[in-house]
């Protein structure tokens, strides 16, 4: 296949290359990444199907390209034909690439190890998701106060309008993911197996909640089992695509230690739970506080001023300013009782009056029916987007607006 020709339907060359370079080299081959940076991922795989050696330049010895070449055309009978990654979006998993609209572009900061492509199943735009996000990662097996603590700083900062990125995991990963959706928030799930592999298999139920509300997300394709290493090669990710990572549990020697030294590497703001001096799953924390100056947080409000724009905290008044109102907003017993607790604010918890000037302006941008992205609602208020993003998240948590596939549109009552 010629690079720069049409493959079939909207599938292109770049989109079918990717894909295809997902199955034959795990993530964060730097030589891969050498080869498509100099010749683009067209050519870099009719390189490898054909077994000719391309020029990578002087950065890459031509024996070590050798040597790379031959491990991945060991996978060449696993490759998909294009008809299959469409058949894929039949299915409800879709391809991302560097450059698509939904690429976030803060994957960048990894250089040689940005992703290829990524592989997505869930109704949630993840670069949008992304703008406002906190990942939140701990131990697998969590303390009861580690699952709580995950739970409700999750659920506190997701009805503030951020997003929660995490592993998928048992532990600290679930009660997140959980906490995020209780709030009717967006919850991201970074997975060490294809996005259509339920890992674990506990997990199904959560797993499909999280594709309903949020999206899971994929370096693998479909289909790709998980490995010990790969758990650690994704950590990298679930730090790079959220402002901040809070590690509320983790031992001296986790996975959680892990996914904070790649936020601490990549200048992300990190941020740790203090737990009992005795307890060996919160001796990582310590270490993260004592070491790497994180930042102790022991409330959401601790980590969502730890992660607004120095000089710009009003960028955050509107969306807790309305979590708040709504928390205090009387509710009738009648209403109480026959609703239930995720349709409670299927009815503003607040008067329209009571909104604050840029939250009216987004407001009464929205269209009286279908939906709208954000670059326009924030077009038709005439306000900078980053303020749009926060005024969403409050209005949302209050009652009036829900996110939805092509975006956001006015909430059903």
């Amino acid at each position: 296949m010629a690079g720069g020709d049409a493959v079939t339907g909207d599938l292109d060359d770049e989109s079918y290359a990717r894909a295809a370079l997902t199955y034959l080299a795990e993530p964060a081959d730097r030589r891969l990444s050498e080869l498509i940076r100099v010749h683009g991922a067209p050519r870099t795989l009719d390189a490898i199907r054909s077994g000719r050696l391309p020029d990578a330049g002087r950065a890459m010895p031509r024996a070590a390209m050798q040597r790379a070449m031959e491990r991945w055309r060991v996978r060449l009978g696993e490759l998909p034909t294009p008809d299959d990654v469409i058949g894929f979006r039949r299915s409800g998993i879709r391809l991302i690439r560097p450059g698509d609209p939904e690429w976030p572009g803060q994957l960048a900061d990894l250089g040689d190890e940005q992703p290829y492509a990524l592989w997505l199943r869930g109704n949630a735009d993840l670069r949008f998701s992304c703008l406002r996000a906190v990942a939140i990662v701990g131990s697998r097996a969590a303390s009861a106060y580690g699952s709580y603590v995950a739970a409700e700083f999750a659920a506190s900062v997701a009805a503030r309008g951020w997003a929660v990125v995490s592993g998928g995991a048992y532990g600290v990963d679930a009660s997140a993911h959980q906490g995020a959706l209780g709030a009717d928030g967006v919850t991201v799930a970074v997975l060490a197996c294809g996005v259509d592999v339920a890992y674990p298999a506990a997990h199904t139920e959560l797993l499909g909640a999280i594709a309903a509300q949020g999206v899971i997300v994929s370096e693998w394709p479909p289909g790709r089992p998980v490995s010990r290493l790969r758990f650690l090669v994704r950590n990298r990710v679930i730090a790079a695509l959220a402002t901040g990572t809070l590690v509320v549990e983790a031992g001296e020697r986790s996975g959680a230690l892990n996914t904070a030294r790649h936020a601490r590497d990549l200048g992300r703001r990190l941020m740790a739970v203090p737990g009992p001096v005795t307890s060996d799953i919160s001796a990582g924390c310590h270490r993260i506080i004592r070491d790497w100056q994180g930042m102790l947080v022991t409330s959401a409000v601790d980590v969502v001023e730890h992660l607004s724009p120095v000089g710009e905290p009003q960028a955050l008044l509107p969306a807790a300013g309305l979590a708040a109102l709504a928390e205090s907003a009387p509710a009738t017993p009648q209403a109480t009782q026959r609703r239930p607790a995720s349709r409670r604010l299927a009815r503003p918890a607040i008067d329209r009056d009571d909104l604050d000037l840029e939250s009216a302006q987004v407001l009464d941008a929205m269209p009286g029916r279908g939906a709208m992205g954000t670059a326009r609602i924030a077009q038709r208020a005439g306000l900078a987007p980053g303020t749009v993003v926060g005024c969403l998240g409050g209005l949302a948590s209050a009652g009036f607006i829900e996110r939805c596939e092509g975006g956001w549109r006015l909430r059903r009552a």
